[in-house]
């Protein structure tokens, strides 16, 4: 289980919803990168009568629990079919390149942002659960780039294996900066990428299940306070999904993730971004720099 997942509660199957004594129990799956830490602790605070089970599970395998009822809610990456799923915005995790020792790029400084004309001549290893969303593909905005760099003769199965690729120089990749860390290798490392598509990480659970645990659950990512009306206190539903928090800042309380995070809406994490703002209320840093040329 990742580090940042939470400590105390137990990672499950997702098969058992109660304890063999009538007692419900909450299953919330999450995929890797994700960092439920924050939100698991708000929960026992406040539902102490109420346990709650973690479930670890692939990010192309998140819905499929959500639909075969093995969690009663994901902290998952968008897109999701919301024909079946409702999901809340939670925070938009920053892309980072990730290049091996070896590379060119990995002399720039820890926090020296590379741009996407920077990976023109290199070979871009895109795994097949690849999650940023590029010109093209579900979930990407309408001026989404295009991928940089030329595409790879096969793509990877999984981005464990595309990471394995870059270690050994064979291309680099693209991946969230969550992502980044979970994947650490001491033969590969990564630096902050301008203007490609960020992440979005989202609560998920299937819309027609009126579950006041869920709702309880979305009051809590929502930060609303412990004498909020909403919940299974009041029995209503929750409403409609809010604009994500964005990220800043590097180590904040969710643990890792993006560019950040106010501490507020998700896992934190990432480099320091400044007053500027970039698409999806992520922070730009001090701009863009080529290989060899000054900072614009």
């Amino acid at each position: 289980m990742d580090d940042d997942a939470g400590t105390t509660p137990e990672v499950t199957n997702g098969e058992t919803p109660d304890d063999g004594r009538g007692v419900r129990r909450f299953r919330l799956a999450y995929v890797p990168g994700a960092t439920p830490a924050k939100w698991v602790r708000t929960w026992r605070e406040r539902l102490a009568d109420v346990p709650l089970d973690l479930v670890a599970v692939e990010a192309g395998d998140a819905e499929r629990a959500l639909r075969d009822d093995e969690a009663d809610a994901a902290i998952l990456r968008l897109p999701v079919d919301r024909d079946v799923l409702s999901a809340i915005r939670l925070y938009e995790e920053a892309p980072v390149v990730l290049v091996s020792r070896d590379h060119l790029l990995a002399a720039l400084e820890p926090e020296e942002p590379v741009a996407l004309a920077d990976l023109a001549d290199d070979v871009l290893l895109r795994p097949l659960d690849d999650v940023v969303p590029w010109a093209g593909e579900p979930g990407a905005a309408e001026d989404a780039p295009e991928p940089p760099g030329r595409p790879a003769v096969e793509r990877p199965a999984t981005t464990g294996d595309a990471v394995v690729l870059v270690a050994a120089n064979v291309g680099v990749a693209v991946v969230p900066q969550s992502l980044a860390r979970l994947h650490h290798r001491k033969d590969v490392t990564y630096r902050p990428l301008d203007d490609a598509p960020t992440a979005p990480v989202a609560l998920a659970w299937v819309a027609d299940r009126d579950d006041e645990l869920v709702e309880e659950m979305v009051g809590i990512v929502r930060g609303r306070t412990v004498n909020s009306s909403r919940g299974r206190r009041a029995g209503s539903a929750p409403e409609e999904a809010a604009t994500p928090r964005a990220q800043s800042g590097r180590g904040g309380a969710g643990g890792q993730g993006g560019r950040g995070g106010s501490g507020r809406g998700g896992a934190a994490g990432g480099r320091s971004g400044g007053a500027k703002q970039g698409r999806g209320g992520v922070p730009k840093g001090r701009g863009s720099r080529g290989r060899g040329g000054k900072r614009r």
